[in-house]
Parts: structure tokens; sequence; C-alpha cells
């Protein structure tokens, strides 16, 4: 469209005549702009005009009406003036180029700025595993001969598996999940003991161990050893489903507030054609119809939201553009208008606030050995474990240097711990079981407290002896701190939200200086709890990344999620964090306020050009002897457009980098 205003405009008489270069007044020149604008109508006034009839048949003007009314209008009256219907003063040909061209140019900022991404629902499906191992229970050579998929493989007990897919398998199917595995259903374990990882589901940071009659959820999964699981619920039965139920209701019934351009463009659609018709009927009264067709059509194209168009969208472009090199992607335009009306921050705790893995806390050594040699030793035994307690284990001691002595013959127990020979002598690391096992003695005075801290203990033996003790607990993250005291600071409340025990959630939150904590809340609870705060006339903002995070993010005022998190609580949001840093929340909110004073700066100016000039374009001033000209009318016009466009710009000089938040 670009490409044809130039020549529409270049060869348009009254534009010629403005700027004082001269055009012949026949031939093939004069039907230049007059076609190529036709053209321009046509196609590029298309979504404009359609905008307009469906707001139109809805009864509710907004943006759409009055430029489809100010085109139409120019357009009509611009072929008046080439074939000598109308007064030559009312070729708009220029006019109409130009604002097609500046409204098509707001209408594709916006329709950029408002572009989703994956779907949410997808990636909660996506949780699920492609094939699940059914275990046929009759024998071997029976259960062989039955199978219909895939390839038959020995089981332990002497039963065969088949691989099907999850939506094959019914209520009462025995499958196998083997270490590292997703379960495809939800069901019953029957046999094995595993850790397993239901953080994306429950919102638990440290995987919880099943065993035999213990109920296990599709997409969790089993971390260390297999397990044999009866279904109890597929399809549309499982918690996911319940989950995916639940993010599409939150979706829907999240209102979408009238936006205020479309408010304020409504208005002036009744505004411009209430003037049109007073000013039509006043002209022709006073005996001057072929002035009443000048200046009610000069009201009627003068009356276009030009500045409007763009006073929204612009600054939306820009707003993204800086958020986003500042970490913060946005989504959905409304939720960063709403930002700034925040007053209560709902943090999930696991991967938000904290690191969401294992770290080891504090080492305690016996009489008579030190902090290293515990750690060491313990790294030494974890050396080949996959356990995310382990990993930890290993990775403190490698981050203090130590000197990590080889191990053989590692073995690991469920529920248990580990064990493996170091130096001759053998090292075993593990929980409660592990000294019940071998009637040992616990370090009693700091087991207790670390249990109240909400930390996990480990203790080290070397033989039967133990020598010391391993704390490790959900790491918080150092920025966290920060964030909650600088949104504190600007009068937001901090709550936060987790599926831990009261005494890990209690833990934290006084680490952070958050006192409004929810704990122990099921996935169903929380977009409930957000629905709470709301109820106390709060307005929300939910900051998360798990599957567990989703509906709750949908349904807050505003849904935050961690660019770490799952592709489900990044579709589900309307801002995402592409770091880790929750800082980034408060210079969301900075953001969202400078944005909503350059939105109103620009829609006062906008409007307000607009109810001044339409009055002197309907001739309000012509008893002292002034009517504005159609020229300078629309020279004002695009003047109002440049200004709102530079005043815009001036958001580039907000700095958004999280790291200078409490710097």
């Amino acid at each position: 469209m670009l490409v044809i205003a130039v020549p529409v405009v270049a060869f348009s008489s009254m534009f010629a005549m403005i700027l004082g270069y001269p055009l012949p007044d026949s031939g093939p020149i004069m039907w230049i702009s007059p076609v190529l604008g036709t053209v321009m109508f046509v196609l590029g006034g298309r979504p404009f005009l359609t905008g307009g009839v469906d707001e139109l048949r809805a009864r509710r003007p907004g943006m759409m009406l009055p430029i489809a009314l100010a085109i139409t209008v120019a357009f009509v009256a611009s072929w008046g003036a080439t074939l000598g219907l109308l007064d030559h003063q009312l070729d708009f040909w220029w006019e109409l180029a130009l604002l097609i061209v500046i409204m098509l140019l707001g209408h594709w900022i916006e329709m950029r700025s408002l572009a989703q991404t994956t779907s949410a629902l997808d990636s909660l499906a996506a949780l699920l595993p492609d094939e699940a191992e059914r275990i046929d229970e009759t024998d071997a050579a029976g259960s062989a001969g039955t199978a219909t998929a895939a390839t038959a493989t020995p089981a332990t007990s002497g039963a065969t598996t088949t691989t099907v897919a999850p939506s094959d398998l019914r209520v009462g199917d025995l499958v196998i999940v083997r270490p590292g595995g997703r379960v495809p259903a939800d069901g019953e374990v029957v046999e094995g003991t595993a850790n397993v990882d239901e953080s994306m589901i429950t919102g638990e940071s440290k995987p919880v161990s099943r065993g035999p009659g213990d109920h296990v959820v599709a997409g969790t999964v089993a971390t260390d050893t297999a397990l044999r699981i009866r279904v109890t619920a597929v399809g549309d039965d499982t918690a996911l489903a319940g989950i995916q139920r639940l993010v599409t209701e939150a979706q829907n019934s999240s209102s979408r507030a009238q936006r205020i351009a479309d408010t304020a463009a409504g208005w002036l659609f009744w505004f411009a054609l209430g003037s049109a018709v007073i000013t039509a009927l006043v002209w022709t009264l006073v005996g001057s119809p072929d002035d009443a067709v000048i200046r009610t059509i000069t009201v009627l194209v003068i009356a276009c939201p030009h500045a409007l168009g763009l006073a929204i969208p612009l600054v939306v472009s820009i707003a993204t553009e800086r958020a986003a090199k500042a970490g913060i992607l946005v989504k959905d335009r409304l939720a960063l208008e709403t930002m700034r009306t925040v007053d209560t921050v709902l943090f999930d705790k696991t991967g938000t606030l904290t690191m969401g893995r294992p770290a080891v806390v504090t080492v305690i050594a016996a009489d008579g050995h030190d902090e290293a040699e515990v750690l060491a030793l313990a790294a030494a035994a974890e050396g080949d474990s996959e356990h995310p307690l382990g990993r930890a284990i290993v990775v403190a001691a490698r981050m203090r240097e130590l000197a990590i002595p080889v191990a053989t013959a590692f073995t690991a127990s469920a529920a248990v711990g580990v064990e493996a020979t170091v130096g001759g002598a053998t090292i075993r690391v593990g929980g409660p079981r592990l000294l019940e096992q071998h009637g040992a003695e616990p370090r009693t005075a700091h087991r207790d407290a670390t249990a109240h801290a909400g930390q996990t203990v480990l203790h080290v033996l070397r033989d039967h002896e133990v020598i010391g003790l391993i704390a490790l607990a959900d790491e918080v993250r150092p920025e966290s701190t920060i964030a909650v005291t600088e949104l504190r600071e600007r009068g937001v409340e901090v709550v936060m939200i987790t599926g831990d025990a009261e005494s890990v959630a209690r833990s934290v939150a006084a680490e952070l200086g958050i006192d409004r904590v929810f704990a122990g809340v099921r996935p169903e609870d929380k977009s409930a709890k957000v629905g709470e705060l709301q109820a106390e006339g709060r307005r929300v903002a939910m900051v998360g990344d798990g599957v567990n995070d989703a509906p709750a993010l949908a349904r807050a005022d505003v849904g935050i999620a961690i660019g770490a998190g799952t592709d489900v609580a990044i579709a589900s949001a309307g801002v995402i964090l592409a770091s880790d840093d929750p800082r980034s929340v408060v210079s969301v909110i900075e953001l969202s306020k400078a944005g909503y004073r350059k939105m109103t700066q620009n829609l006062w100016w906008a409007a307000g050009y607009n109810l001044l000039s339409v009055p002197l374009a309907a001739g309000v001033l012509a008893p002292i002897g002034f009517v504005l000209p159609m020229a300078v009318g629309a020279v004002l016009m695009s003047l109002s457009t440049i200004i709102v466009a530079l005043n815009a710009q001036l958001l580039r000089r907000i700095d958004l980098r999280p790291e200078r938040i409490g710097a």
C-alpha cells in the first residue's frame, strides 16, 4: 500500500497546490490519483470497512467505524471533485492515501503485539509420553500371541509387554514405567518403589517416594527405579486433563476490557456524526448549501482518529521492544496495561523464588572428622547416582574444589540411600531408613532443627559409624529478596504459594520477608487461591513456571511466566520473563506505568486535536471571519500524528534491566 500511496499523494491536485508545484489540468496524469486511490480504498481500506460494518451491526462504535466513515466520505468526495460534481477543495486523494497507510501501520503494529505463541492445551498434552508399556497379565507365550503392537519384550516376572499409545490404555491395565520414564496415565503402584518427580503437577520441589498402594499421576517421572502401575483413570478423567480443563475455563472466563482507544474512538464517532449533522443544518439554514456540503464533508474527514490510530499501538510496540531487550516478553497487550494496577503479586515458590533444585545448605561433622572429609566421601559415594540429592552433593563438593576419592561397587536402594566402597571402607549416604537398617544413632538435635526448616537431612556412614550429616534444601534465588523488598516499597503485597509442606514454605517465606503464604496447595486449588485474593478486591499478578501454575496464570489479572518454565505456563501467561530473575516483575510494573502515561498523553493529544479541529472545520468561528481551510486541517491532522509518534519514542529512554533494581 505504501508503494501505491506515493504516486497517489504526488499526483493529487490538492497536495500539489499545498506544496506549490504544478500539475497538468488534463491528460492521463490527472487520473493517476483517482485510479490508484480507488485501489487503495478497495484493498487497503477493506479491514476498516468490514470492521466498521461489524461495529455498526453490533451497535458498538469503536476504532473501525470512524475510520471507515472517514475513508468512505473522502473516497466519494474525491471522486465528486475529480468529476467536477463537487468543489475542488474536496479532492482528498492524498489524505485518503495517507490515512489508509497510517491506519494500516497502526493495525499491523497492534496485531503483531497481540500475537500469541504455542497453545497451552497442546503443551499440556505434550507432557504425556508417546508410548506406554502395557504388561500382558497372561503367561508369556499367551501374551505374545495376543500382542497387537510393536514387539513383545520379556518383563521381569516372566510376563510380556506391548508398546501402545497412552490413548489405547484402559482402566485396569497394568503398565511398567522404567527409570526416567513418564507415567502414561493416572494409576496405583502395585510393585516397586521409586522417587517420583511430581513438580510439574503438584509443585512439590522434592521427588516423592511412591510405593505399593500409592497413587501416581500421568505426566510425572519415575527418577530412579521402575514401577508397575495399575491404571485407574485415562483420558478426560486424569488429573492432567483436569488441569487442562481448568486452563480452558480460566482463559474463557478472563474478561477482555474494552480498549481505551476504542472507547475514545467510539465517542469520537458520535461527536463527529453529531457535528456533521449540525454543520449541514446550520450552513443550509444560513443560505449556503455549497458551503454546507464542503463543511460537512470536511468535518467527517478531519474527525477521523488519524493520530488515535497510532496512539496506543505505537506505544505498545515500543514498550514491548524495550521489554524484550531486557528479557521481558509481552504476549498480551492488555496484560501490560493492567500491570500498573496490580497491588498483589502471587509468587509460586518452586522454580520462581527458588532454583527448583536441591542444594547443600549445611555439612555437620561428627567428633574426629571435618566437614570437607564428610562432603568428599559423600560425593564419592554419590558419584554414579542419578538422584537430584546425590547430584547436589557432588556439585557442592566440586564447587568447594574438594578432592573426591574414587568409589567402586556402587549400589542404590530406593527410599534408603546409596552405598559404595571408598578407600577400602563402605560409605553409605541416606535418610532415616538407612540409619534404621544399620542401627546407627542420628544426630537428633540438628535433624530436628533442619526438619523444622524444611530441609532434607542425609546421614553419612563409614562402615556402620555416623561421621556426619548433610542438610539440603531448595535453594533460594539471590535476586528474590531484592525483588520482594522492591515490590513492598512500591506498595505491592507479596504472597507465596506452593505445593510444599507448611514448614518448607514458612522457612523460605521467612528468609525472603514474605508474610502471607499458601502452603500445601494442590493444582486445582491454585486458581481458587487467585480467586480468593481477587474476592478481597485485589488486582493480582501471578508468577509461576509449572504446569500446576497454568490455571492460576490464566485466571490472574496478569499472568507472568518464568521463561525457563514449561510451554504450558508460558502459553497461559500474558508476560514471559526470559530469564529466571524475579526482579523483572518490578521492571514490568515500571514499564506498565510509563507506557500508560504515554498512552494517556497520546490519547489526550489525539482526541484533543479532534475536539478542537472539528468545530473549527465546521465553521464555528465563521461569524468573526475565520473558517479553517481544508488544507490547513489536513496538515494539522498529519502533524498531530507526528507529535504522537515522537512522544511514544520517549519510552526508549526507560532502563528495564533487572540488575539495576536494588543496586
